[in-house]
């Protein structure tokens, strides 16, 4: 007897799943968002904005620190601890030009985004910069004259240093003078006549 033939199936072929192609696809989909994230902060880097609000405590700081090491440096006598506080103190003083640079340039851009109070704060911010941003110029030039010149005049240090830290104290009221209106621009908080209470507070008080 002869039995009607049966037409057998052929095992389909298996998907590739090799390491190497799972791991290309893994690049494909990583790479545009690590590509994204990159262009994104380095645009970051060029807007004025960011840059300002990146090296606006500098001055600030490095002011208060650069004054703190020079009166360290002058108790000590240290020639070697004059020179570190006299180097903070000139890189303090010189940042004062980039972070006032970057405010021009972000001046338009943040106002147009302010409220009127907020305007008006950072228009006094822009003005107190304007008028005393010479005096951290001073400060770096004292700083390099005592770097400099006690090469030649070893008696001169001790001096130069003094009245770099005179200076140094002054900038670092003026930084805190200039930095109060600026932090009031998107800080209602920061505003004299604004004090609002939260409502978490309010909450919790009533309990």
């Amino acid at each position: 007897m002869v039995w009607p033939s049966r037409a057998i199936p052929l095992p389909e072929p298996a998907l590739s799943t090799s390491p190497l192609k799972v791991c290309d696809q893994s690049r494909l989909t990583a790479d545009p968002e690590t590509s994204t994230f990159a262009m994104t902060e380095f645009d970051l880097l060029r807007k004025p904005e960011y840059l300002h609000v990146l090296l606006n405590h500098l001055p600030i700081y490095g002011t208060i620190l650069g004054a703190l090491a020079l009166a360290i440096s002058l108790v000590l006598r240290s020639r070697a601890a004059q020179i570190t506080a006299l180097i903070l103190t000139m890189i303090a003083g010189a940042s004062a030009y980039p972070v006032f640079l970057t405010g021009q340039r972000a001046y338009k851009t943040v106002r147009g985004m302010a409220d009127e109070t907020g305007a008006d704060a950072l228009d006094e911010h822009m003005d107190r910069a304007e008028k005393t941003v010479f005096v951290f110029y001073v400060l770096a030039a004292f700083a390099a004259a005592g770097l400099l010149l006690p090469i030649k005049w070893p008696k001169s240090a001790v001096p130069l240093t003094a009245i770099t830290l005179l200076v140094a104290v002054l900038c670092s009221w003026l930084a805190a003078y200039i930095a109060q209106p600026g932090g009031q621009v998107r800080h209602p908080e920061f505003r004299p006549d604004e004090n609002p209470t939260p409502s978490s507070e309010t909450s919790h008080s009533d309990k």
